[in-house]
């Protein structure tokens, strides 16, 4: 099974210099194990992460704030050369992020500001597994210490990790725990055959 792990971080600012190679390490680690990366299809960290993951022939799908490709582009100003598939949500950037986070069986943030940290608290609330990657600045390293002074939900589902390999290898193995075990094509089998065999008796 392939998960959808998407990456947060910061789209300007002085996380995105100090961070960027980060960001790529944890684009490359995506592809390389054979899941999907799903990011803002925007530019700064998310951007270093995607081109990272397509790069090395990887999946990556971009939930844009758009209605269409020509509002990304002439609108928002926004990247479209690293992407598989690109969801034209229409939902501008609020709308978009809670959507994405939706969307996606993990969540790492790399850096990031408040629409980061919007993105992390949308994850956590909804129970989806986080991973933070810290010393990146801004919104990875504030939160622990907000984790610690607040009453957090899930936080059994929280990973910090300094190491961008390290980190995309942890989520891979909760994520494995938490989905990998269910046996999805059985179950899907098991409704289409019954289904069948209703259309079967019909037809007959």
């Amino acid at each position: 099974m392939k998960y959808s792990i998407c990456v947060s971080g910061a789209a300007a600012g002085k996380t995105v210099e100090q961070s960027k190679y980060a960001a790529e390490k944890v684009g490359r680690a995506i592809a390389k194990s054979g899941h999907i990366i799903t990011t803002g299809a925007t530019v700064g960290l998310p951007f270093y992460a995607a081109r990272a993951a397509h790069r090395a022939h990887g999946a990556s799908i971009g939930f844009s704030p758009a209605t269409s490709l020509r509002e990304h582009v002439m609108k928002y100003r926004l990247p479209i050369g690293m992407f598989d598939f690109i969801n034209f949500t229409g939902l501008n950037y609020v709308g978009r992020d809670t959507y994405m986070v939706q969307s996606s069986d993990a969540v790492i943030t790399i850096g990031g500001r408040f629409g980061s940290l919007h993105e992390f608290a949308t994850a956590i609330e909804n129970g989806t597994p986080c991973g933070v990657l810290t010393g990146t600045g801004g919104t990875a390293d504030v939160l622990p210490d907000l984790i610690e002074k607040l009453e957090v939900p899930h936080k059994s589902s929280i990973i910090f990790d300094s190491d961008p390999e390290s980190l995309v290898r942890r989520m891979i193995e909760k994520l494995d725990v938490e989905i990998g075990e269910i046996d999805t094509s059985a179950i899907a089998n098991e409704w289409f055959l019954h289904g069948d065999e209703e259309v079967t008796k019909r037809a007959g």
